[in-house]
């Protein structure tokens, strides 16, 4: 009984008491009641399309019917660093060589950047603990590729997708400890919390602009450059097997990677299809029709299967078990009501899981 929506007006309070669930790292989902607020009413305007392509926000929730409570949400941000500056950490080389001394070094360096400004954002994922079991991260984390897919139009050319950083026990972090520390003179924590304001200003003010030499940095920050969380391992895997891939680019804080991907070559924007919602006797219609091709090809089995609405305003996802790729899909009626469709409605479907491909 769960399902996946666009999130409305009344889901501030569940959305808050998601947020103190969070835990520090997340500058995107922080348990500040008047930012949510905020960010809530630009989701709603977003899926009502009264607000620009470029400012739009647009927010999933995954609802546990039976309970009426949100037990996960996760999010679009159409463009970023349009507003406010977007930095990041790109690594690049510097090579020293001397013929006389017959020395040739290469050095990794951070540079500070704002190259991703302007790109469509992954944001804002979490599911509550109690929820983390089945395919329901892989849903509530997917979901948000089957909405690209149907409004292509609405997103720019590149999609990114900050991950969470390497942390340890104690929730410190060994990249800051060794370099931003320096130059903001205040915890990770708090630094997090200012940008997850809006109050970015100071990265500007007190960031150096000059390359900086990884080779400076203790050992244990070298390590975790580029390294995820522990807990966002899982979510990292997820993004790779719908496109997505490590370029380079990490977080100014805790050096977690900035996955990115063209928005044409994610799994989604490829694979996805357009179905017509059917019923049990339809089936059964659809399956007699189909026994001359399946005596010419093998019978696919059912597997696990995203189905979305087509409906910006009240875009909905469910999973089930069909075949990827159908033109009918068959939904019991409950599936159809959490989905808000009857008999003949589009619907958009892709397999939960990518196809494993065969080795040679």
């Amino acid at each position: 009984m769960l399902v996946i929506r666009a999130i409305r007006e009344d889901d501030l309070d569940d959305l808050f008491d998601l947020a103190t669930q969070v835990g520090p790292g997340m500058t995107t989902l922080k348990p500040d009641r008047k930012s949510l607020g905020r960010r809530l009413e630009i989701a709603c305007a977003s899926f009502a399309e009264t607000i620009a392509p470029a400012q739009r926000d647009y927010m999933f929730v995954m609802e546990d019917v039976e309970r009426n409570k949100l037990v996960g949400v996760s999010a679009i941000k159409s463009a970023v660093g349009l507003d406010e500056p977007f930095y990041n950490y790109r690594l690049g080389t510097l090579v020293h060589s001397s013929n006389e001394l017959n020395v040739f070094s290469r050095m990794q360096t951070l540079y500070l950047s704002n190259d991703l400004t302007g790109c469509a954002e992954l944001c804002s994922l979490f599911l509550h603990p109690d929820y983390r079991w089945g395919t329901n991260g892989k849903l509530l984390s997917k979901c948000r590729f089957l909405f690209i897919a149907q409004f292509p139009h609405l997103f720019t050319e590149k999609l990114i997708a900050e991950m969470r950083g390497f942390q340890r026990s104690d929730g410190t972090s060994p990249f800051w400890d060794s370099l931003g520390q320096h130059f903001f003179k205040m915890d990770f924590n708090r630094a997090d919390d200012l940008t997850s304001l809006g109050k970015k200003s100071f990265i500007a003010e007190l960031m150096p602009r000059h390359p900086l030499y990884v080779a400076y940095l203790p050992k244990e920050a070298q390590e975790v450059i580029g390294r995820v969380h522990v807990a966002t391992a899982p979510a990292r895997h997820l993004l790779e097997q719908e496109g997505m891939h490590y370029e380079g680019y990490v977080d100014i804080f805790d050096a977690g990677p900035v996955l990115q991907a063209r928005v044409i070559e994610l799994r989604a924007v490829r694979e996805s299809e357009l179905a017509t919602v059917g019923s049990a006797a339809m089936k059964m219609k659809t399956e007699v029709e189909a026994i001359t091709e399946t005596r010419t090809k093998p019978k696919e089995e059912d597997v696990p299967v995203i189905v979305a609405t087509t409906s910006m305003q009240d875009f909905r996802v469910i999973s089930t078990d069909g075949r990827p790729g159908a033109r009918r899909i068959v939904l019991a009626d409950e599936q159809k009501r959490l989905l808000q469709v009857a008999n003949g409605d589009a619907v958009r479907t892709m397999a939960l899981n990518p196809r494993k491909i065969p080795h040679a």
